[in-house]
């Protein structure tokens, strides 16, 4: 049948204060990814319509675990327990997140939601710090892009970490220059983010930790694990989705005790509308379809 809309337009609205504003004076109908701070905004006012839900996205920070101390798994646990990351999603995201345990969330299919999760304990970090053999500590530098949202995540980490006498010192980095240099391998850490578009662990967990894609294929952390390897390649190519639940489990159980990837938080997404627009549902993929929307009168 045809659309109850008879046209669309989409516009970039690269700023997300002015796609709150827009949304605020009408002069849009849709907004898509309201920023955090922005949030309350569209939520209390009586002409709109705040929708969200988790996504399949996660924010995480890497090692390169092909540098020292980052070669040291132990130096890797004491950066995770030194983090908290309820405190990131309620300074950064505004509680739009969930705290995580894995680089796929609930919403994905393989998810494993008994994998170790590591919750603050500054003492114990300190212990595996010293047991690594840096009892005082150690200086490094972490890049992020200019992503405000990773930008606020890499300060409060600095903080964190400093916690356990570790001074890492922010880099902030140009997109193509980030991608460059991390595809190279010229950084220590690194802030990025991950989207599972497919819903399959496998889009989630292979480019990000298979020995095959380092680099600019996803594995920026250059971690390489042989026995993760082989699961990877077993489930991928298993048509037993049980079987292949069973694998996933495995992996990530695996990851969350090495820990190349400190995951912090699974993002939510959401969408703000006028009070008018009807039909309008939210997609996981974050691909929202609107051939049924319609316009209350």
């Amino acid at each position: 049948d045809k659309p109850s809309v008879e046209n669309a337009v989409f516009r970039s609205i690269i700023e997300g204060t002015n796609r709150a504003i827009a949304l605020e004076t009408g002069e849009v109908d849709i907004a898509y990814d309201i920023e955090p701070i922005d949030m309350e905004i569209v939520s209390g006012n009586k002409q709109l319509t705040l929708l969200e839900e988790e996504s399949l996205s996660v924010a995480f920070f890497g090692f390169n675990t092909n540098k020292k101390p980052f070669d040291n798994v132990k130096i890797r646990q004491a950066i995770s327990y030194a983090v908290n990351s309820e405190d990131i999603v309620e300074a950064v995201a505004l509680g739009a997140g969930i705290p995580a345990n894995s680089s796929i969330g609930p919403k994905v299919f393989g998810h494993n939601p008994d994998a170790k999760f590591y919750p603050q304990n500054v003492e114990k970090a300190r212990r595996l710090m010293t047991e690594a053999g840096y009892p005082d500590g150690f200086s490094t530098t972490v890049w992020t892009n200019d992503n405000p949202l990773r930008v606020q995540i890499a300060q409060i980490l600095q903080a964190q970490l400093r916690q356990i006498g570790i001074d890492m010192a922010i880099e902030v980095v140009e997109w193509g220059a980030y991608l460059d240099g991390t595809s190279r391998g010229e950084h220590d850490m690194y802030i990025l983010g991950w989207f599972t578009l497919t819903g399959d662990a496998d889009y989630g967990l292979y480019p990000l930790y298979s020995s095959s894609t380092h680099g600019s294929a996803g594995n920026r952390s250059f971690y390489s694990n042989p026995e993760v390897d082989r699961l990877l390649l077993a489930a991928r190519t298993s048509t037993d989705q049980e079987e292949r639940r069973k694998v996933y489990a495995l992996i990530q159980d695996i990851l969350q005790e090495e820990l190349p990837i400190v995951n912090i938080y699974w993002q939510f997404q959401n969408v703000g509308l006028q009070k008018a627009v009807q039909g309008f549902e939210l997609a996981p993929t974050g691909i929202h379809n609107i051939r049924d929307v319609k316009f209350e009168s």
